[in-house]
């Protein structure tokens, strides 16, 4: 059953079908996977921990099960990577917190126990910030992961699902879980050169995944593709008894999926205004794709938005504070805990809301989402670059400012979509466009991604890792 060829470099779904030919097995499928994060992850840190030992224990079993006609489902014996703030039970998980170095689960979280219950093969956790509170992607206790796109300087990976990133876009794992409360499967994937898809409040049970804030969290898969986002996504989601807001939601539109085009569908561009700031290596990016989306048959409009990015954005991060203070004032309370201190700050910030400000947050929150599903009665979905820039060294970076300018207006109205690759700048470094649809519009978000990607071939790109090759 050996082949020479790379089976990192293959797709999911071509994984999926050798398996089930028999054209390869999944020993040697995890083996490639460890045999690279084994070559290059000593630079790129996306890993927090490796399971090696049990990923090849698992990966025997799925070949005993394959051979004897026991398959799962079409994805049994593929491997995924695990964000360090979801729940395996027995295994250790940090939040990234390099204080809780050796905190044990004594859970295993429903996302999790669903893609076992499809027979894919967990290879590790991944590197994040410190309690996921961070859109840059440092973490100064644990260590940032490198972005594999320029190997001669550290530059940002985007977080706080930072390791996630770049585990796919290095080839380190076919795809990953990360979270997001403000942009944290987005900004990754913006830097990183992959595909993201940010759920709905509720699509995916957060049973098992360490909260920042209650209202806002959402896992999501992290992938190469917009088509393996939806395979991943469809594992993942579905109403879980032991997470209430995934009960009673509204179910997947009939007329989106991701084998449909986007001839005859609306999308709008974001206002003029919002184009002071972004680099113009993003928005050249951004204007070509609203063209190819044209070209392919979609309408593109102006619209007048009831709030701006930024005011939205100060409203997502004052819910974001106050929630994770209530959870974690015990840890960020405590000067002798050895917190990053810019995370810190960020938790203590709620410590000064009072409860008059969070509940008038969270009501214009409730008033702006149905604002934002009028809106979307005549736009199937709002188009915005998915950062203001390309990935900046990790040195340059303010830790007084946040990168999710554009991304936490998704989280405060409850919007789901996708982060896709869209170009690349005069360094090499990727661009990505941003897609938002409607609430619990996930079918056409990914609609959306899939037809571009069949049209255009930036997700196809990966970073040469050939100078650490034996580093």
């Amino acid at each position: 059953m050996g082949t020479s060829t790379d089976l990192t470099s293959w797709s999911i779904t071509r994984q999926s079908e050798a398996l089930s030919a028999r054209q390869i097995s999944a020993v040697e499928l995890v083996e490639a996977y460890l045999d690279r994060i084994a070559a290059f992850d000593g630079r790129l840190h996306a890993y927090s921990e490796v399971y090696a030992d049990d990923a090849r224990l698992a990966a025997q079993a799925a070949d005993l099960a394959l051979r004897a006609g026991h398959a799962l489902g079409p994805l049994h014996g593929i491997p995924v990577a695990i964000k360090d703030l979801v729940e395996i039970d027995g295994r250790i998980t940090t939040a990234g917190c390099a204080a809780w170095g050796q905190r044990h689960s004594s859970i295993t979280a429903t996302l999790v126990q669903r893609l076992l219950g499809q027979g894919m093969i967990i290879l590790g956790k991944t590197h994040m910030v410190e309690f996921a509170y961070g859109g840059w992607g440092t973490n100064p206790g644990m260590g940032a992961p490198w972005n594999p796109w320029d190997l001669s300087r550290a530059r940002i990976p985007g977080g706080s699902s930072s390791g996630s990133g770049v585990a796919v876009a290095a080839g380190l794992a076919p795809w990953a879980v990360g979270t997001d409360t403000g942009g944290s499967v987005r900004l990754p994937a913006s830097w990183c050169g992959i595909s993201s898809l940010k759920t709905s409040a509720g699509r995916i049970s957060n049973y098992g995944v360490l909260n920042l804030s209650p209202t806002l969290d959402t896992p999501g898969p992290m992938t190469a593709t917009a088509q393996d986002a939806a395979l991943l996504y469809q594992i993942m989601q579905g109403p879980d008894p032991l997470d209430s807001r995934t009960l009673g939601l509204p179910s997947e539109p009939g007329r989106a999926g991701p084998g449909r085009g986007v001839a005859g569908l609306r999308f709008a561009r974001m206002p003029d205004s919002e184009r002071v700031g972004v680099t113009q290596p993003v928005l050249d990016a951004y204007d070509r794709t609203l063209d190819e989306f044209a070209r392919m048959g979609a309408e593109i409009v102006t619209l007048t938005l009831p709030v701006n990015f930024a005011e939205v954005a100060t409203l997502n991060g004052l819910v974001m504070s106050a929630e994770s203070y209530a959870l974690l004032h015990d840890m960020v309370d405590d000067a002798r805990q050895p917190l990053d201190e810019a995370v810190r700050a960020r938790v203590l910030a709620g410590r000064e809301i009072t409860a008059s400000g969070y509940l008038q947050a969270l009501a214009q929150r409730k008033a702006s989402i149905e604002a934002f599903d009028r809106i979307f009665d005549s736009v199937d979905a709002l188009l915005t670059p998915t950062t203001a820039s390309t990935a900046i060294p990790l040195d340059e970076v303010d830790e007084n400012s946040s990168p999710s300018r554009f991304t936490r207006f998704g989280n405060f109205l409850n919007l789901c979509g996708m982060a896709l690759p869209n170009g690349h700048d005069a360094l090499g470094l990727p661009t990505s466009v941003q897609v938002l649809c409607r609430q619990y519009d996930e079918a056409m978000a990914l609609r959306i991604g899939c037809a571009y990607q069949k049209e255009t071939r930036w997700h196809e790109r990966r970073p040469d890792l050939g100078a650490l090759a034996g580093a």
